[in-house]
Order: structure tokens, then C-alpha cells, then sequence
């Protein structure tokens, strides 16, 4: 049984619980402990036999080992996922930022003129003789003519 437990060990602390449930029976529970908070609740899944001890011993031997490396696979899987995520992620936020056109960091950053440091004059409603208000055409002048 400890041998089957090892791998497991290696990247956690699991406890063992016993308990009898009657005359002729028990239950044995496995229980991996997480590592952190945060972590995939999934890899903290219990495992238990029930039965006589003649029974749990040869339950035990037998699926013990199938639990570990599922739970070491499974552990694997998730750590590969969120690498992925987090690569794709910051490609992601690369890619739109490279994409910034510079007719937006004309108008939308802040008033300024991208690579020239120069402010922009807002492009802001001015009234008409009549007393409505009409927005210049064109693009925003700045500094020097464009």
C-alpha cells in the first residue's frame, strides 16, 4: 500500500483514516491534501473501501496505484492547461497592442500624438451662428499640419 502511495507523496501530503463500521467491517479512507488555497479541488478527491479487512486489503492493493496515477495525470493536465492559458494570454495582450492604430493614439490616448509626445486640441462642439452646436471635420489638428 505505502509503495503505491509514494508518487502521491512526493507532491503531497495524504492522510489515511480507518474506521470500523461494524463487527466484520471497515472503511478506509485515502485523502490527498492541497497544496494551496487555490488549487483544482479535484486533485483533493478521497478515496475509500469498505468491507472486511481481507477485502480492503486486496481493494487496496489493487486500485491504490490506478488512484495515484490518475490523480498525478490529472495534476499534469491542469499544470499543462493553465502553461497554455497563460502563454496564450500574453500573446493575446501582445497582439492588441502591436495592433494599437495611430489614429487611435491620436485621439484616445490622452490627447496625445503617438511617437511625437504633442497634445492634441480636443475636437470638441463649437456653436454656429444660429446657436447650434456643430463638430469640425477633419482630423484633430495638432502642433504642425498633417
Amino acid at each position: 500500500m505505502f509503495i503505491e502511495l509514494m508518487p502521491l507523496l512526493g507532491e503531497r501530503t495524504v492522510m489515511l483514516t480507518v474506521a470500523r463500521i461494524d463487527q466484520d467491517s471497515i472503511r478506509v479512507n485515502v485523502i490527498p491534501t492541497r497544496k494551496r488555497e487555490d488549487e483544482n479541488a479535484a486533485l483533493c478527491a478521497p478515496l475509500s473501501f469498505s468491507g472486511t479487512p481481507e477485502e480492503v486489503d486486496g481493494e487496496m492493493a489493487r486500485n491504490l496505484g490506478v488512484y495515484v496515477e490518475e490523480n498525478l495525470r490529472l495534476q499534469h493536465t491542469l499544470e499543462e492547461a493553465k502553461a497554455e492559458m497563460d502563454a496564450a494570454a500574453k500573446t493575446a495582450r501582445e497582439q492588441a497592442s502591436a495592433r494599437r492604430s495611430p489614429a487611435l493614439d491620436r485621439v484616445g490616448n490622452a490627447g496625445l500624438l503617438a511617437g511625437r509626445g504633442e497634445r492634441c486640441a480636443p475636437d470638441r462642439a463649437q456653436p454656429s451662428a444660429d446657436g447650434r452646436h456643430r463638430r469640425p471635420y477633419g482630423p484633430a489638428r495638432c502642433g504642425s499640419p498633417q
